[in-house]
């Protein structure tokens, strides 16, 4: 794909200046349409906010709105050194036994993974409690970076018992945690989860290319397998504006 920003031109050759409706909406509305359409696809830069303006003789004021509408309905993205990009729609995860790898191919994303850190480490009383454990105990604690068609969508963090020790990095890289377990003989059964929001700390907005302090949502969980056994704890957080969860409710 071409790292040139694009801009369909004709679509804005009928702003009416004139009527009652804001040209910021008939910007926006006009974008959203050609997102939706393909006409700009995912992955597509569009021109920064100055250039917009001069193109079609409007204030930065107004175009930046009619960009932040974009933004906040997650269509596009403002990205650090890149600038603002075309992402596909938010991603709602149903709330079950799945792996945001899995989610994200189901719904037709391409996913990555970059792996900040794989460690062996002596588990605090706080883990040994999430894996059940004694205290002490040598445990695998890893951390990740999941995106989806390029873009940075979760930071995962997960605990693992002393029987996955083996793996790796490069493991972590091409597949799911899940898929991973699965492979092994490992049947995911049930699991505690807490679904939360906070904001940023750390590093954490570097790594989602978001404002520092900007608000997150969050997923604790601990699984477990078919005979009790926990077979992972996980604290997950993910960017709000591309991602959501979902669940159905029935009344009793």
């Amino acid at each position: 794909m071409s790292t040139d920003p694009v801009w369909p031109e004709e679509m804005f050759s009928d702003l009416d200046r004139t009527g009652p409706i804001p040209l910021y909406y008939q910007i926006s509305s006009r974008l959203e349409r050609a997102i939706r359409e393909g006409v700009i696809p995912a992955g597509a830069r569009l021109e920064n906010e100055i250039a917009i303006g001069e193109r079609l003789g409007l204030s930065r004021p107004t175009v930046r709105r009619a960009i932040q509408e974009l933004v906040d309905q997650g269509l596009l993205v403002r990205r650090r050194g890149i600038g603002t990009q075309v992402v596909q729609a938010r991603v709602s995860r149903p709330v079950e036994l799945t792996s945001l790898h899995e989610d994200l191919t189901r719904v037709g994303h391409h996913p990555t993974t970059e792996v900040l850190s794989v460690e062996h480490v002596a588990a605090d009383e706080d883990a040994a409690a999430r894996l059940q454990v004694p205290v002490g105990t040598v445990i695998s604690r890893i951390r990740r970076v999941r995106s989806a068609d390029g873009t940075p969508m979760a930071i995962l963090e997960n605990l693992l018992p002393p029987e996955f020790a083996d793996i790796t990095a490069a493991d972590l890289e091409k597949q799911g945690l899940y898929e991973m377990l699965r492979a092994r003989g490992i049947t995911i059964k049930i699991a505690n989860q807490t679904i939360g929001a906070r904001r940023t700390h750390g590093d954490e907005h570097e790594l989602l290319d978001i404002a520092k302090g900007s608000p997150l949502l969050t997923m604790d969980r601990v699984a477990f397998d078919h005979g009790g056994r926990v077979v992972e704890a996980g604290h997950h957080c993910y960017r709000p504006d591309l991602y959501s969860f979902e669940t159905t409710l029935v009344s009793r």
